[in-house]
């Protein structure tokens, strides 16, 4: 993640990052607002106090960034997610929490959402957060990677393991190499530099590797590694 209260370095928006708000909570969503609307480089455009009010909401406004509570009355942020990511919309999902061990979590990341955020995250690294997500980066609070280890350490997730494996076998040595670089958490420019690599051929290796392993974002290729147990 960026550092708390600046913009990712070279993604300064030409515009503002346009964001909608789901939470069935009015409190939390107006203190969202009051933060983000702080901001001169966002611009809320909508809110919603429900999964289904916020598709519609997603369709409606076409957010860049979505702050998406997980749980929620008639529809939670998990199916939410799972249905504005299958319209293909550009919109990018960061979902909200009040439990770094909140299961959904998890499912809402391997559905699509771009990252997610505790809802005690200071304001400055939200705003943060927000940028990130809208330039493509990975949003997480800082215990997800422990969070993932975790699940994927359980005997149950034997089976998943074994699926996660059998996809890396797609990839070619150094696409692994780049996928686990990505799984740490590394961005493109930090790849380029441990791999001894150019910006552009990290990118290139990044985007066979979305596409061999049929996922939506950097997060999914990160789930899936520490689902193979490679990290």
């Amino acid at each position: 993640m960026t550092d708390a209260g600046t913009l990712p370095a070279g993604h300064a928006p030409a515009r503002p990052v346009t964001v909608a708000l789901v939470d069935d909570d009015a409190l939390v969503r107006a203190g969202l607002g009051l933060i983000l609307g702080g901001s001169t480089t966002l611009e809320v455009v909508g809110e919603a106090a429900d999964g289904a009010a916020g598709v519609d909401l997603v369709a409606r406004a076409r957010p860049d960034v979505v702050l998406m509570d997980i749980r929620m009355p008639r529809m939670d942020g998990l199916e939410a997610t799972r249905r504005i990511v299958a319209t293909g919309t550009s919109s990018r999902i960061i979902v909200l929490t009040t439990f770094d061990t909140d299961d959904l979590v998890l499912d809402a990341l391997r559905v699509g959402a771009a990252g997610f955020l505790l809802k005690d995250t200071p304001p400055p690294r939200l705003v943060a957060a927000v940028h990130a997500a809208a330039a493509g980066e990975p949003t997480l609070s800082p215990s997800v990677t422990a969070q993932l280890i975790a699940r994927v350490s359980r005997p149950d997730d034997g089976p998943r393991r074994s699926v996660a494996r059998g996809r890396f076998d797609a990839l070619t040595e150094r696409e692994r190499e780049v996928a686990v670089a990505v799984a740490r958490g590394l961005s493109n420019a930090e790849i380029a530099r441990e791999l001894y690599m150019g910006v552009p051929t990290v990118k290139t290796h990044v985007s066979r590797i979305l596409a061999k392993l049929g996922a939506e974002n950097r997060v999914q290729v990160a789930i899936t590694v520490h689902e193979a147990g490679l990290v």
